[in-house]
């Protein structure tokens, strides 16, 4: 019993530490920030006031008018006919 709640320990330390996936433009590789709910995060996809959250920016799916973002873009998340739609990757640690 003793080992088990130590492996369960063990697992919810490393979910909880564990990076946010990313977002990557599948042909170019450029990077569009990561899929963390922290609105705190530079580069979280949700923070409204950053690169890659903002309804401003260029590099943000939020952006209705920008590449990323825009229901009409081939390279847009909010196209459901993209053909290079941003792809999601976990983040690697050595």
């Amino acid at each position: 019993m003793k080992n088990i709640a130590m492996l369960i320990s063990l697992f919810i330390t490393t979910v909880a530490n564990a990076a946010p996936p990313i977002l990557i433009d599948q042909k170019t590789g450029h990077y569009l920030g990561n899929l963390s709910t922290n609105q705190n995060d530079p580069d979280s996809v949700s923070n409204p006031r950053g690169r890659y959250g903002s309804k401003d920016s260029e590099d943000s799916i939020n952006n209705p008018e920008g590449k990323y973002g825009n229901s009409q873009s081939n390279d847009s998340l909010n196209n459901p006919y993209a053909t290079n739609a941003p792809i999601v990757l976990d983040q690697e640690y050595d």
